[in-house]
């Protein structure tokens, strides 16, 4: 087994252990560490299958593996920003809901504690 292999194999298990940690410490949310505990066993499946991105790009008919790489990779970060795009969208409107919902608190206090001090 040549050095670079397992050197791969060695960080990608260290990756994975990381983010176990991550998730028992609750740093990372579950959800979220799906994505890249898929993304750290495929590391760990194509440091053991050295002729795995041969194999998919040759039944693929991509002319390079590392093409087929770069272009998942793009393809995987793409999706998983527009996501992460939801998310914030989602998380800003319930800012705005719970911002007007404390704006009516205050104003309904103030308007109460005018009524009871006069």
């Amino acid at each position: 087994m040549p050095r670079i292999q397992i050197i791969t194999i060695i960080l990608s298990v260290l990756l994975l252990l990381f983010i176990a940690r991550l998730i028992i410490k609750g740093k990372l949310r579950e959800e979220y560490a799906i994505v890249w505990i898929l993304s750290t066993l495929l590391l760990i499946i194509f440091s053991f299958w050295r002729e795995g991105f041969d194999t998919i790009s040759n039944f693929l008919e991509v002319y390079s593996p590392p093409n087929l790489i770069f272009t998942g990779a793009i393809g995987a970060v793409l999706i998983y920003l527009l996501h992460l795009s939801v998310v914030v969208s989602k998380l800003q409107e319930q800012n705005k809901r719970l911002t007007q919902e404390l704006a009516n608190m205050r104003a309904q206090q103030q308007t109460d504690e005018k009524k009871n001090a006069g």
